[in-house]
């Protein structure tokens, strides 16, 4: 499971000083935004898992590369089922936990990106003009 945001910020007024500060708030922002998601994720399946083995919980993982950030479960193969969008979910009582899928809602849906993104702008915005 995973979920993946991609940014390109582009632009004449995106170049030199300002260019290099936009691209240290947004790589904050998707930090910021990365470790909410997976606090979050961790967080849904400690509430949910009735019988917890560590090993799940172990592979999830967050990469940040520039302009993307990315949560997943490094492709553990019953992740899907956890998850409940396999197709066993459809034949089984067990229809998953939604860890990610209610995490990606939440930070759409919520505007709790935007929230993130904005606070990471005016964290760094103030360097552009030498404040």
């Amino acid at each position: 499971m995973e979920i993946s945001v991609d940014v390109d910020p582009s632009g004449a007024l995106l170049s030199g000083v300002a260019r290099r500060v936009l691209d240290e708030a947004l790589s904050y922002a998707l930090t910021q935004a990365g470790q909410e998601a997976s606090e979050r994720i961790h967080r849904i399946l400690d509430e949910r898992i009735v019988h917890p083995t560590p090993y799940y919980e172990t592979q999830i993982t967050t990469d940040v590369a520039p302009g993307h950030v990315r949560i997943h479960d490094r492709g553990v193969s019953y992740g899907p089922w956890l998850e409940g969008i396999s197709p066993e979910n459809a034949r089984s009582r067990f229809k998953g936990y939604r860890a990610f899928g209610s995490t990606l809602d939440y930070l759409v849906e919520s505007n709790r990106a935007q929230v993130i993104v904005q606070q990471a702008l005016d964290r760094y915005l103030a360097r552009i003009g030498g404040h």
